[in-house]
């Protein structure tokens, strides 16, 4: 099982194609829960994603209900910066999501609700809103897979 990042209705493809070279260079699998905010074919999506496209296991939603109806009993992380529990605080096994909301506005009020026990923000200085997007990512996927013992990383 591989470790899967999740984005719930992204809107920069700038950011999306810098996760998807995350996920290329970790073997995490990406989940893109539609709507988006851009066309997965848009030119600054490529720019950024360089030529790892390829080497990306990418699945498609084609909205928030089909993917959580699909993987809610599934081990899964929520990141906001609503959440009390440090995502350091965790510990993510093989096949574990890491769910992130859109850029502007984070996760639906109603999923963190649905899931508030799953919840985890990562720590940052009060006051400030949160961290670029693919940063995040990259962040929670690289404490997930230090914690699995780098699976597939050399």
């Amino acid at each position: 099982m591989r470790l899967n990042v999740v984005l719930v209705e992204p809107e920069i493809p700038q950011n999306t194609g810098n996760i998807a070279r995350t996920c290329a260079c970790t073997g995490a699998r990406l989940h893109v829960v539609e709507p988006l905010g851009f066309r997965l074919t848009q030119k600054q999506l490529a720019r950024a994603g360089c030529d790892y496209w390829d080497e990306v296991d990418l699945v498609r939603w084609p909205c928030a209900d089909a993917f959580f109806e699909a993987h809610g009993a599934d081990e899964l992380h929520l990141f906001t910066g609503r959440a009390e529990r440090s995502f350091a605080d965790v510990r993510y096994g093989t096949g574990a999501f890491l769910v992130f909301g859109r850029e502007s506005r984070g996760l639906d009020a109603a999923v963190i609700g649905r899931f508030a026990e799953r919840c985890v923000r990562i720590p940052m200085r009060e006051g400030l809103r949160s961290l670029n997007l693919s940063n995040a990512v990259a962040v929670a996927a690289y404490e997930a897979l230090r914690q699995q013992g780098w699976p597939w990383l050399g």
